[in-house]
């Protein structure tokens, strides 16, 4: 399933919006955070509202590749963040760049089919 990366920036995002960009359940997020301890976003007053910033989009977007893209296990996409954090940021951004090229390439194509 294809990421909801169209977002407008913004300073701050809710947990309901990030659970709506990458299609996941909040109490994915929420469990996420338990056991990636990198992934700790804002929290803001006395209801410990969660803030998340675009650095935690981006780990976000790093766990998810690993954990709903190719199928790792947590403790593997964890031991994987924790010791080949570059590979996995180039291997998530070249799939971010292939999923864009691929909704431009249909959109070129419904547009030749339209002739």
């Amino acid at each position: 399933m294809a990421l909801n990366l169209n977002r407008r920036l913004k300073t701050y995002y809710s947990i309901r919006e990030v659970a709506e960009m990458f299609d996941l359940n909040e109490s994915t997020l929420r469990y996420w955070e338990t056991e990636f301890p990198f992934l700790k976003p804002k929290t803001s007053g006395t209801a410990k509202i969660r803030q998340y910033q675009e650095k935690d989009l981006d780990q976000i977007r790093l766990i998810h590749n690993l954990v709903k893209v190719r199928g790792f296990k947590i403790a593997a996409a964890r031991e994987m963040l924790t010791k080949n954090r570059q590979g996995v940021q180039k291997t998530a951004d070249a799939l971010q760049n292939l999923i864009a090229l691929r909704e431009d390439l249909q959109v070129l194509k419904s547009h030749l089919d339209a002739l």
